[in-house]
């Protein structure tokens, strides 16, 4: 593994989960249409966890979930697959796909803020510039619907809402980032199903039609299962906070796709804040990191190779490629480049 660009990795997967969640959005108001918000997050968790129960990876691959993490997953399952999901198809339905792509950006912003605040994540110059330009973006946009489209500003509102919901998820989920996502992702899906569906009973909503049903099932098994699962493994490769700036680039792919299907013609306010959020971006995917730093005695479990410069510890036979198990790392003190993943949790 080279130690000189250790973001490389988990960059490109979270490029690719930003992706598979961002066209999500104007399928979800395609498909949701006219469907109860308690519903279509019930679907779309649904098809997550049949995601989860495909990818589940063998014990001695990944590090299983364990009784001490069940805090941490109904905390970051109430917020990302209950309260996120429901606040965001409400949204949807009170406001334009590509205004409200965009204004999904702004979960960079509080994840990177909650990541420095609970984990210590480093925030450089460079890394406050980009979030001021993500939250400047982000208002011109919210100031261009309330002049122009005076129904979108409670649904951009909702769709604010949501995305302080998924920076609390992603900021539980960075503990549990260690484990299997496979089965962290079937865990999730299946608490917020679980809940978006008492919900919707208790209210009384009504079934939607089929095709809209397996729509919502369909995106939510790639654009939900699928992302998520990218999400976690690009969160153990390169922190919360990083993770979340690459995964801003999600609202544009939603807006290109809005635009794509006729949904909006995509104003030049909406450019202009696009413009102010993909420079924060930008800023965020330039930045550097390297000193010398000391390593404390750790001992935990989770998959890992042998070839990144932190895991010296002898096996016979050495198995081949990434395995798990509980393991312990001796004091070390070095310097290279690195992002503040589980390895590199120091204060600066």
């Amino acid at each position: 593994m080279n130690l000189d660009r250790p973001a490389r990795r988990g960059a490109l997967i979270a490029l690719v989960s930003a992706v598979l969640f961002g066209a999500t959005t104007p399928l979800v108001q395609r498909f949701g249409s006219g469907v109860d918000a308690f519903v279509t997050a019930a679907l779309l968790y649904a098809g997550a966890a049949l995601t989860g129960a495909i990818v589940r990876a063998p014990a001695e691959r990944e590090a299983r979930l364990q009784a001490r993490d069940l805090p941490w997953l109904l905390a970051a399952s109430l917020c990302g697959a209950a309260v996120g999901p429901v606040a965001l198809a409400w949204g949807l339905q009170h406001a334009s796909a590509s205004a409200a792509s965009l204004m999904l950006t702004l979960e960079a912003v509080f994840t990177a803020w909650l990541a420095r605040v609970f984990y210590g994540e480093s925030m450089a110059a460079r890394v406050a510039i980009a979030m001021l330009c993500i939250a400047a973006g982000a208002a011109l946009l919210l100031a261009d619907r309330g002049v122009t489209a005076a129904g979108d500003i409670f649904g951009l509102l909702a769709v604010l809402g949501a995305t302080i919901a998924w920076a609390a998820d992603n900021a539980f989920s960075r503990s549990l980032s260690l484990r299997d996502p496979g089965q962290t992702v079937l865990a999730k899906a299946l608490l917020g199903a679980a809940a978006t569906t008492l919900l919707a009973v208790y209210t009384g909503a009504a079934l939607p039609a089929w095709r809209a049903a397996l729509g919502l099932l369909l995106v939510g098994a790639v654009g939900y299962g699928l992302s998520l699962r990218l999400y976690l493994l690009a969160q153990r490769a390169f922190g919360a906070g990083r993770t979340a700036s690459v995964f801003a680039f999600a609202p544009f792919i939603g807006a290109l796709v809005a635009v794509a299907l006729g949904g909006s013609s995509g104003s030049p306010w909406l450019w202009a804040g696009a413009a102010l959020m993909l420079t924060g971006v930008a800023l965020h995917l330039y930045e550097r990191h390297a000193h010398m730093h000391t390593h404390e005695p750790l001992e935990h479990e989770h998959a890992h190779v042998h070839d990144d410069g932190h895991h010296t510890h002898a096996h016979t036979p050495m198995p081949v490629g990434a395995h798990s198990h509980r393991h312990r790392h001796a004091p070390l003190t070095h310097a290279h480049a690195h992002v503040p993943d589980a390895h590199h949790t120091h204060r600066h």
